[in-house]
């Protein structure tokens, strides 16, 4: 077998030499072989090595099938070939592989059924059936021979495997137990895909499958537990409770009632024909006859012969073809009936029975434990995000169950850590333990004091809380450590360890398969518990962290911390302790706590877990595009009925020519045939919609029709004046200033209509401009719609919120919910009690203004003391005086001069720019002038009327939900934070109309779900009317920590990419105003339709060189440093000693040349080396002005989204490429810089590697020593393209001398007074940013180093 990193390369060998007429069996199997490694281990597109020679593939596909079915092979050898098939059918997405797909799973295998009477009450259900039915049959009626012996090998080939594999079920073999094991999930995959399902769930049942597999040698083998975790998995998808035919679910009630259809009717069969022996089965109740062993008593006073004849009347099969080898026992016919009718449960009790905190037992569970061994070359009893979903539910389910495996999968890993670092030892004779290590995150405890066990709610079998108290001595915790226990917020969680060395039954493995020999020490059990408050040794809340004594004069000692234990884990411990059990919660002896942005894993388990509990709906215009069925095109605004005929664009358009040349395939024209161009704003009417093509139907007509012509489409362009706003400079509107590319205006146009609009934005292509402004539009044109805006991480989505405060976007109508609203760089606080101080902030500004207008009349009276008696104010006084004022101006006789006398509020506004109404302006000039004055007042008072609410209500929390339902109309937050607060935000009522999402591409399908379903569907279904995703699928992918959960489940697919391969219509941003050409040029080939905007082919600091480089941008190759390349000090924490010096010593380079250290960032591939990066920096540069330290050190997954002018990158790895074969990290890595990019790595490495060759062909063209010019500062006036003489760095230690002698030089010009020290930047660190959310690289979190006074308390 090849290995991975060779995969990919062995295939585009081997493939050009395919000949259906010449290559052997063994070539056969040896390509598909290579086509599974890299489709599963390699993640790379092996299909498209195929996609230009179909003829060939479609040969090879045929001999593959031909392959799989011959029994003479080996075992592994057909699992090789079912691993290929396996890739095939989780591949269709591409046509050419759909295509020699789908016969397989065609009607046509509905020969196989039992009985023609089996295949007619399927046509009886569902008359579309018959019709296909008929149309397969016509088909081969008017097929060749060929063509019908290819037909009948087809609609057999299933069939055929099925009956081997159960052969196989039966035999003594133990080399099939890995292929039986593919098999159930080759079975569960086509059950899990509606098309796919369709005919084969029939076809599956009625050869009773389930009944089959049961009763089999290899099932009930001892050793088969993976076999049996499939089976489970195969049967929940068998039985998934929905109409194949329509992809219609079952509600729950409905699930049930089918159940108990088949039910009745068995009993109904039983009183009839077999009433002297089974009267006491029809008289039974339900929940009798559906309990397997009630249901198998009654079974057994039946004959051999009569349990067959009952089985027919029920319409299952009771015989199978002679070349089957299947024997019909008495005990296959009594598991068929059990199997049928034995209570099962559907998906929503699955669900709900799951915990959302774990155990031991839960953390250990053998299928979690064995994910972690996953290499590729077994299957697992995972279930998969695909395509397609059965249904909401569906999908619901699986995520639900994959990212409660992973996150228990992390916490195990994290809790091991935690563990090895406390080192725990056996102390004294009476078994207590003590802790010679030390972890910040952990503290020994004694046993917590259990206060109140609540009753439970009305419906459920747990104590509705329980309360508990834990006393933490912090004594001797530093004060950074204590601050950090202090820190602990109400419903953080925290876990409640006991430990006891020298167990055997947890022993500690490290997150890897292989045991560690130290510690010895068994985790003995494991309960989680919530967070209420924090308390000190007085019993007071500690709510200021930062005063560590909490109003005392001495060093405090104790914290005292509430807390509600699982109270499910509770009922059950307290279940066993009456069998005699000890109990748990005796020998807890530590506690740990995690980070918060990676602890909020139960908030977001119980949301999904609630959605999936209840029915929820997508809009119907998007149902079928989410679950992947249906006409990928379909909810694109070009095919919905509820397409905008005219939209008003607001200032999308800079002048007339932007929208000549926006729209340069249109026919453009103004409207009523005005012959003077209209200035902006521009209302645009479409007058012929673009015909989209009918819905496909048949395959025939596919192959047949020609898509009907595209209606060209004609665009009147209006205008209107635009109302004046008032007098002040603050009251004129802010004004877009972005010249939009076509392309981007293609996508605002879409993303202002109803429906879904996907944007992919390459690096630098403006995706959050064209955000801003469809939020913009939306916000203008409809005033009764509020918008939910969205992001992963708290820096993009504070970026793209910043951008709509510059906005025409009244700030009362902004929200931002989150932590991350204190990094927001605004004058402002958009938080919700940071609005609401805003409302009360400017009620008191506003009343101002009331007095004022009270003063322009010689109002007396308290006018401006509430927003109630402004009301009144402006109903008697302002409201008349603008009537009689509007009565005398718009009457045709009055002049200029009357107007102007007549304005009532010449007062007011002296505090205005004058003259208010310009001498000698016309009536139409005065007119606008008094209606901006207008608009000024009134919007006084709609403001005020705004702010009643919040006089009225008291509390804050009432204020502020009053704020997020009635007043917002843009909301901002995290993925994650909606996530986690979905249920508490839904029940307040909250309800929103559209959906624009930042960084799409980088969050899980169910984290891209969530935000969908924060409001109660209305009318069955989610009142959504527009959502937009920005994102870019080449670039990160979300981040999964398990290989088993990230490549075998494919749980770091996101909505993004998935839409993406169904082929829903995307918008492709093609124009990048970030980067130097050159620059760009690294990463154009994941981009072939990029191009440059005129900014950077015109402005001076594209085309100025690098001060003191020769290149803008080179590859430098970097040798073992002292002897040694990459070294992994722990399992996955990659460092390359010699990149970091060389990294940091170009750094002090450039800032020996004036480089600003705030323009310059290093970025890497691995957290260990951004940690060594950041060692070398305080080494060398801490405490020295000369140097700082640089804008920030990360790894390039967390620098997505993020740029810089100059960028040095390491790459670290020596050997092979590591995770950089996964191009989407290499694509995010080249395009950071803006300027100047400084790749350091290995090139033997990265030269050798197929798949990266493109990326680094630039690169590796330029020479590989770094070159470095003398005589230049930053800036220079060096062209790019000038010739410069230059000096080449031999190595590491040439550069490292080099600066070392111009730190030298520099020293003694200051000593000389000949320069000064660089100024102090403030904009500067080697922290990373935080995100609000789980994230980062794949690397193992590292944890500071323990302190001498922390470790005195162990």
């Amino acid at each position: 077998m090849a290995e991975p990193e060779d995969g990919w390369t062995q295939l585009i060998a081997v493939w050009p030499k395919y000949s259906h007429e010449a290559s052997t069996n063994e070539y056969v199997l040896q390509i598909a072989k290579l086509v599974a490694t890299v489709k599963s281990k390699d993640n790379l597109p092996a299909w498209d090595i195929f996609a230009s020679d179909y003829p060939s593939f479609s040969s090879f596909f045929r001999r593959v099938l031909s392959l799989s079915l011959d029994t003479s092979l080996a075992a592994p050898i057909r699992t090789d070939l079912l691993a290929f098939l396996l890739s095939a059918f989780q591949s269709l997405d591409n046509g050419f592989v759909r295509k020699e797909c789908a016969p397989l799973v065609s009607i046509a295998i509905w020969h196989n059924l039992a009985s023609d009477a089996a295949r007619e009450r399927k046509f009886e259900k569902q008359k579309s059936n018959g019709k296909a039915w008929r149309a397969a049959a016509k088909r081969f009626d008017t097929a060749d021979e060929e063509a019908q012996a290819r037909f009948r090998f087809e609609r057999s080939w299933l069939y055929t495997l099925v009956l081997d594999f159960v052969r196989r079920l039966n035999g003594a073999k133990k080399e099939d137990l890995s292929y039986c094991e593919r098999f159930l999930e080759f079975l569960t995959d086509i059950e899990s895909q509606l098309p796919t399902r369709r005919y084969a769930n029939t076809l599956l049942k009625d050869l009773n499958l389930l009944a089959l597999i049961r009763i089999s040698t290899m099932f009930n083998d001892p050793n088969a537990g993976l076999l049996r975790d499939n089976f489970v998995l195969f049967r929940h998808y068998l039985n998934f409770p929905i109409d194949d035919s329509t992809g219609t679910q079952y509600s729950f009630e409905q699930a049930v009632e089918k159940h108990n259809e088949d039910l009745a009717r068995l009993q109904r069969t039983a009183l009839k024909h077999f009433k002297s022996k089974l009267t006491l089965l029809a008289l039974s109740n339900h929940a009798a006859v559906e309990d397997r062993e009630e249901l198998k008593g009654h079974l057994d006073t039946l004959t051999n012969a009569e349990l067959e004849e009952l089985c027919t009347l029920l319409g299952f099969r009771a015989t199978y073809p002679a070349a089957s080898g299947f024997q019909v026992t008495r005990e296959l016919l009594t598991e068929i009936l059990l199997s049928a009718h034995e209570r099962r449960k559907v998906f929503q009790q699955a669900v709900r029975d799951l915990n959302t905190q774990p155990t031991e037992q839960d953390l250990y569970d053998t299928s979690l434990v064995r994910n972690e061994t996953y290499d590729g070359s077994r299957s697992l009893a995972l279930p998969k995000l695909n395509l397609q979903y059965l249904s909401v539910g569906d999908f619901l389910w699986r995520s639900f169950i994959l990212y409660r495996c992973e996150q228990f999968f992390e916490i195990r890993r994290y809790l091991e850590d935690v563990i090895a670092r406390l080192q725990p030892e056996e102390s004294g004779s009476d078994g207590s333990v003590r802790f010679t290590g030390f972890s910040r995150m952990a503290l020994p405890i004694t046993k917590p004091a259990i206060l109140e066990a609540a009753p439970a709610k009305v419906g459920q079998d747990r104590p509705a809380y329980v309360r508990a108290e834990i006393t933490l001595n912090v004594s001797r915790l530093a004060d950074s450590v204590k601050r950090d226990w202090d820190s602990l917020r109400p419903d953080d969680v925290v876990y409640l360890l006991c430990l006891i060395p020298g167990q055997d039954s947890r022993k500690l493995t490290n997150g890897h398969s292989v045991q560690q020999d130290s510690p010895n020490l068994a985790l003995h059990s494991l309960r989680t518990a919530e967070v209420i408050q924090v308390l000190d040794e007085s019993g007071r809340q500690i709510r200021d962290i930062a005063d560590l004594s909490n109003g005392y004069g001495h060093r405090q000692r104790i914290r005292r911390l509430m807390v509600n234990l699982d109270s499910g884990a509770f009922k059950a411990d307290s279940e066993t302790k009456e069998k005699g059990v000890p109990d748990v919660y005796e020998s807890i002896n530590v506690i740990v706590r995690r980070d918060q942005r990676e602890n909020n894993f139960k908030k977001i388990l119980e949301t999904t877990q609630s959605l999936a509990l209840s029915d929820v709906s997508m809009p119907s215009w998007l149902q079928e595009v989410f679950l992947g069925i249906g006409d990928p095109t379909s909810a694109s605004y070009t095919r919905l009925p509820t397409r905008l005929k005219a939209i008003d664009f607001q200032d999308t358009f800079l002048d007339w020519d932007h929208v000549v040349d926006s729209f340069p395939d249109k026919k453009i024209q103004p409207a009523n045939g005005e012959s003077e161009l209209p200035n902006p704003p521009y209302v645009i009417e479409t007058s012929a919609a673009t015909s989209a093509p009918a819905p496909r139907t048949s395959k025939k007509r596919r192959r047949d029709e020609i898509e009907p012509a595209q209606t060209s489409e004609y665009m009147q362009i209006s205008t209107y004046k635009p109302h004046m706003k008032g007098p002040y400079p603050s009251d004129a509107p802010k004004v877009n200033t972005v010249r939009f590319t076509p392309v981007q205006v293609e996508a605002i146009l879409s993303g202002t209509q109803p429906g879904l609009t996907v944007i992919v934005g390459p690096p630098g292509t403006g995706k959050t401009d064209v955000a801003t402004q469809i939020i913009n539009n939306i916000y203008h044109d409809f005033p009764s719609q509020r918008t939910l805006l969205l992001a992963h991480s708290n820096q993009a989505l504070n970026q793209l919120f910043q951008k709509i405060t510059k906005l025409d976007i009244d700030g009362r109508h902004l929200l931002r919910l989150g932590q991350g609203e204190g990094d927001l760089e605004t004058s402002e606080s958009f938080s919700k009690y940071g609005r609401v101080e805003s409302f009360l902030d400017d009620r008191a500004s506003l009343l101002a203004e009331v007095d004022r207008l009270a003063a322009n009349f010689g109002a007396p009276g308290a006018h401006g003391s509430s927003c109630e008696t402004a009301g009144y104010f402006d109903s008697v006084y302002v409201k008349p005086a603008w009537s009689k004022f509007w009565a005398i101006a718009k009457n045709s006789e009055s002049n200029e001069e009357e107007v102007v006398s007549a304005f009532p509020f010449h007062h007011y506004f002296s505090t205005a720019p004058q003259p208010l109404f310009p001498l000698g302006a016309s009536k139409s000039t005065v007119l606008d002038a008094a209606e901006g004055c207008q608009h000024h007042i009134s919007k006084i008072f709609s403001s005020l009327e705004d702010i009643r609410p919040f006089e009225i209500l008291r509390s804050n929390k009432d204020k502020t939900n009053y704020l997020m339902i009635r007043e917002a109309r843009i909301i901002a937050m995290t993925t994650t934070h909606a996530a986690m607060r979905r249920q508490e935000i839904a029940d307040l009522g909250f309800h929103y109309d559209n959906v624009i999402m930042e960084e799409a591409a980088q969050v899980t399908e169910i984290e891209n779900f969530i935000p969908l379903a924060l409001q109660n569907p209305h009318d069955g279904e989610l009142p959504l009317q527009r959502t937009v995703l920005c994102g870019d699928h080449l670039q990160n992918s979300p981040i999964i920590q398990n290989i088993a959960f990230r490549q075998f489940a494919n749980l770091e697919q996101s909505l993004f990419l998935r839409l993406i391969r169904l082929g829903v219509p995307t918008i492709n941003l093609d124009s990048q105003g970030r980067a130097r050409p050159s620059i760009a040029g690294l990463y154009k080939w994941r981009y072939p339709y990029l191009k440059n905007l005129p900014n950077v082919l015109s402005e001076p600091e594209y085309l100025q060189a690098n001060a003191g480089f020769q290149f803008d941008y080179q590859f430098v190759d970097v040798p073992d440093y002292k002897g040694t390349g990459e070294s992994q000090p722990t399992p996955h924490f990659f460092q390359n000693l010699g990149e970091a010096e060389y990294a940091v010593a170009i750094y002090q380079y450039m800032r020996l040349l004036g480089y600003p250290g705030s323009k310059i960032s290093i970025i890497t591939t691995y957290a260990g080396q951004r940690n060594l990066i950041r060692d070398v920096l305080g080494h060398r540069c801490a405490g020295n002005r000369l140097f700082g330290f640089p804008r920030i050190v990360s790894t390039a997954d967390k620098y997505q989204g993020e740029q810089n002018d100059y960028i040095i990158l390491s790459l670290v790895r020596t050997r092979h490429p590591g995770y950089l074969r996964d191009l989407r990290r290499l694509t995010v890595a080249l395009s950071r810089a803006r300027f100047g990019l400084y790749i350091l790595g290995r090139r033997s490495v990265f030269d050798s590697s197929p798949e990266l060759a493109e990326a680094f062909r630039l690169p590796l063209d330029r020479p590989e020593k770094l070159l470095l010019t003398t005589g230049e500062m930053h800036p220079t006036q060096r062209l790019l393209d000038d010739e410069v003489d230059s000096t080449e760095m031999a190595g590491v230690e040439h550069l490292g001398q080099y600066v070392f002698e111009m730190t030298q030089a520099k020293v003694e010009m200051l000593k000389r007074g000949e320069t000064v020290l660089p100024p102090q930047e403030t904009n500067v660190g080697i922290e990373e940013e935080e995100m609000d959310g789980p994230g980062g690289d794949a690397d193992v979190k590292d944890e500071e180093e323990e302190s001498e006074e922390a470790n005195e308390i162990f």
